[in-house]
């Protein structure tokens, strides 16, 4: 492995996986669906330039009261395209943050875009007593982007094909 595939988080399968057809990859990335995940694998639009899409939309838990409300929603987005020649999947990762504000919540001009390879972890909690009496942290939303890359990749491999991330386009 390259300093480049190290960069893009380019994967490559086991020696011993035998590669499979670029028709039963997109099966497997599809049948994701079927599965208990908090996203979905979708064929991509036709402006969306790739093959397939996953999408995860998350509205995170608001804090505050009233016209100091704040919440985030969250979508991320990975493009995906089939290189059956290669026996590869070249992968983008696509996010957007838009804060809401207020009750009834609207959007507010902050907004922002990512688009590479990317990595969000957000979590909130709220502190209890347990049945011993100590207090712990019990966790209320949690929010892992890598729990989407990380199976589309397990799939990806498990075909024998190799999962390349893209830098800048596909």
């Amino acid at each position: 492995m390259g300093f480049f595939d190290k960069l893009t988080g380019t994967k490559y399968p086991d020696n011993g996986a035998a590669p499979c057809s670029a028709e039963e990859v997109r099966a497997a990335l599809l049948a994701i669906n079927g599965r208990d995940v908090p996203f979905r694998v979708r064929n991509a639009l036709p402006d969306e330039k790739a093959d397939l899409v996953a999408e995860w939309r998350v509205l995170e838990p608001a804090t505050g009261r009233g016209s100091t409300r704040r919440q985030l929603e969250r979508s991320l987005k990975t493009r995906i395209r089939l290189a059956p020649g290669r026996r590869e999947v070249r992968s983008i990762d696509e996010q957007w943050q838009v804060t809401l504000i207020g009750d009834p919540p609207r959007r507010s001009m902050s907004r922002a875009y990512g688009r590479g390879r990317s990595t969000t972890v957000s979590r909130r909690g709220t502190y209890e007593r347990a049945t011993d009496g100590r207090r712990r942290r019990a966790e209320t939303f949690r929010l892992d982007t890598r729990e989407m890359s990380s199976l589309l990749q397990q799939v990806v491999l498990d075909a024998g094909w190799i999962w390349r991330g893209v830098l800048f386009s596909l």
